[in-house]
């Protein structure tokens, strides 16, 4: 199984994982809030803006503060460092 890492030590697996798309659109945006209202909605921005919405195979839906070029770089295997959006701001 292999993990892939959404931010800030947090992790989803690939296996599970159907897409990573920008959560800019009104038809994403729909989808997040039903998610909210259902129960399935897993915030994993840690306060920051959400840059990525990552849709999963069980219904559950992910927020990343990652871009979702930086997450499907990390899918693939290459970037594994810490992005921009994880440094700490002083």
């Amino acid at each position: 199984m292999k993990l892939i890492n959404i931010g800030f030590g947090n992790m989803v697996s690939a296996g599970r994982l159907i897409a990573i798309v920008s959560p800019e659109s009104a038809p994403i945006k729909r989808m997040v809030q039903e998610a909210r209202d259902r129960g399935v909605l897993i915030d994993a921005t840690y306060g920051r803006r959400t840059r990525a919405v990552l849709v999963m195979d069980s219904g559950h839906i992910v927020l990343s503060a990652l871009q979702p070029e930086t997450a499907a770089g990390r899918l693939g295997g290459r970037d594994q460092g810490a992005a921009p959006e994880e440094v700490e701001e002083l």
